[in-house]
């Protein structure tokens, strides 16, 4: 079905009243502007080179490190005295008769540092060669920290950029050093690396063709978002989906799901025994699920703002007009559930009895313990972006994509380089890593927003963030909250989110599940292997830190999603029958919908 000229009109008036006021261009530019537009276009030109990355950033975290360094003989004495100790340790450990006796005797790798795991490792000279390498990330590590002085954000730098090269150089990365590279080398008698050639070629035609890898391409609306529905809405910006119910009654309140705009919207619905959707539509919810529209340079001034109204409040608004009179659990992913906290503030000042309950899904309303992606985020790095996404119009995918795989360069990046082109062995198939190579652009004027107002500025959690011109404060939140961290996530660190507890006003369930950032949210009950710890905290309750919650809360194996459908159902009301698609029956295409298809 087609949509109606009446909505197309209602559409352009939104789109009308969200757009900054029309400009007449002077016919000749300012010495200014030409000025301006120079400046940007250099730093265009550079970041084009740096992958978007401020050298001055990077220059004066060195040089403070540096010249701190310089200035603390004390620090510079331990370190020596550290590198002699981790030498003669070294060279004592290489007598023949000592070195096939105790593997890592001397340092072993970090739980999360899976690269030496294999049984090779143990063995001469491979396990000596591994522990000189982590001795020696060991010296570089506290090279970097406790100088006297040094700002933390620039020691963080350091160790970080420092940590990447040491990562690119580490012996699992050559086959001369790797003992699993060359075990395969002598079984296939070097067949591993024509296979790996091979592999490397497939995967260079990927890039230049912008096709994703031939191990990654699961369809989508074929082998992963495939649970039936229909698009009920659309706008510039966001398609609407509700999908089929498979029960005979549901529960009258609907769930509105708000996904990360950075990515594709069916990480919730993968295949369908991994499908968050199909899970709640067999517990007897009516779903809907907001697909984001994938930018383009057209779209360069699109602002947070315009997400948050033609985004969540739109589909709110769709929702409430089709069910009158049904509270929505509101349910927000990662970037996704930041906008669902500063929408759910706005309307709580004008309609407090639109949302029955608030779930947030590796989110955070307060930025100021962000992770390593707040390493960077500093007036230079956030100007040199700008200056980059001011000629573009975006900011490509694949900047965004890199920017995430250094975060886990070891297990996203060099493990991939090992297996793929060394080993030459293609990793299993897998559809989170397909849907992870499915990334989405960002508008210029959003990104803009979003860096400043939110990672440097921490607007929002302190009260300074507008919506339709007026503060919001997160204090707002008075509806039940269910809170979802997980423990390895380096997006959103759990004790970031933790946050929560004194920001909202709210009760809260707050769940910490095992696993990462996508890994731990995508925990369908029938996979082994999953965990959490839980509790709720009513708002009048005392605050309780991070630090002792982790050692106070229950834990529980198994998925979560069981524990949320239970809150679900406990703020649900009794199962009345199916609502129809829409208003009044209509429907415009069948889901998955034209936006998520979009490259």
């Amino acid at each position: 079905m087609t949509r109606s000229a009446s909505q197309a009109s209602v559409l352009n008036s939104e789109a009308e009243s969200l757009s900054e006021p029309a400009r007449a261009d002077p016919p000749v530019a300012s010495t200014d502007e030409n000025i301006d537009s120079l400046d940007r276009s250099l730093h265009a030109a550079i970041a084009q080179l740096t992958g978007g990355l401020s050298p001055a950033t990077l220059a004066l975290a060195f040089a403070d490190w540096y010249l701190h360094l310089l200035a603390a003989p004390g620090k510079r004495a331990s370190l020596a005295d550290k590198a002699a100790r981790a030498g003669i340790q070294i060279g004592q450990a290489s007598i023949p008769s000592r070195a096939a006796l105790q593997p890592w005797n001397l340092i072993k790798p970090e739980e999360a540092d899976h690269r030496f795991a294999g049984a090779d490792w143990q063995l001469p000279p491979f396990n000596l060669i591994a522990q000189s390498f982590l001795l020696s990330q060991q010296w570089w590590h506290s090279a970097t920290t406790d100088v006297r002085g040094l700002v933390r954000s620039n020691a963080a730098i350091a160790d970080f950029t420092l940590r990447q090269w040491l990562d690119a150089i580490a012996p699992t990365n050559f086959a001369w050093s790797n003992p699993e590279v060359l075990r395969k080398t002598f079984e296939t008698g070097g067949a591993n690396f024509v296979f790996g050639l091979q592999n490397w070629i497939e995967d260079m035609q990927s890039v230049v063709s912008g096709r994703k890898p031939a191990s990654e391409q699961f369809v989508v609306g074929k082998d992963v978002g495939v649970s039936p529905g229909k698009v009920v809405y659309r706008n510039e910006l966001i398609e609407l989906i509700q999908y089929t119910p498979t029960t005979s009654t549901v529960r009258p309140e609907p769930v509105l799901i708000v996904p990360a705009w950075i990515m594709k919207y069916y990480i919730l619905d993968l295949s369908p025994e991994s499908s968050l959707v199909r899970f709640l539509v067999a517990n007897g919810f009516t779903v809907f699920m907001i697909s984001w529209k994938n930018p383009t340079a057209s779209d360069r001034d699109l602002r947070l703002d315009h997400y948050r109204k033609l985004g969540v409040v739109a589909a709110i608004d769709f929702i409430n007009t089709a069910m009158p009179s049904r509270r929505i659990h509101a349910v927000g992913y990662c970037l996704g559930g930041t906008l669902l906290s500063i929408a759910a503030a706005s309307l709580s000042r004008d309609r407090r009895d639109c949302l029955r309950s608030v779930t947030l899904l590796a989110a955070q309303t307060d930025f100021t313990e962000a992770g390593e992606l707040t390493l960077f985020i500093n007036e230079s790095q956030v100007s040199f972006l700008e200056d980059l996404m001011w000629k573009r119009g975006i900011l490509d995918s694949s900047q965004m994509a890199g920017a995430f795989q250094m975060l886990r360069s070891n297990d996203l990046i060099w493990s991939r380089v090992v297996r793929h082109y060394l080993l030459g062995e293609r990793s299993p198939p897998s559809e989170i890593m397909s849907w992870a190579a499915d990334a989405t652009r960002m508008p210029y004027r959003m990104q803009s927003d979003y860096l400043r107002q939110l990672f440097m500025n921490n607007d929002l959690a302190e009260g300074r963030y507008l919506a339709d011109g007026k503060p919001i404060a997160l204090s707002e939140l008075r509806m039940p909250m269910f809170v979802v961290a997980t423990l390895h996530d380096h997006i959103a660190p759990w004790k970031s989110t933790f946050k929560i507890h004194f920001l909202a006003n709210a009760d809260v369930t707050y769940v910490l599940a095992n696993g990462g950032h996508n890994a731990g949210i995508v925990a369908p009950p029938a996979e082994a292997g999953h965990s959490y710890q839980v509790t709720t905290t009513a708002a009048a309750a005392p605050y309780v830190g991070p630090d002792e919650w982790i050692k106070l809360a229950p834990s529980h194996e198994g998925s979560w999603w069981n524990e949320w459908v239970g809150f679900l159902v406990a703020q649900s009301g009794a199962p009345v029958v199916p609502p129809q698609f829409g208003k009044d029956g209509k429907w415009l295409d069948d889901a998955p919908g034209h936006y998520v298809l979009q490259s």
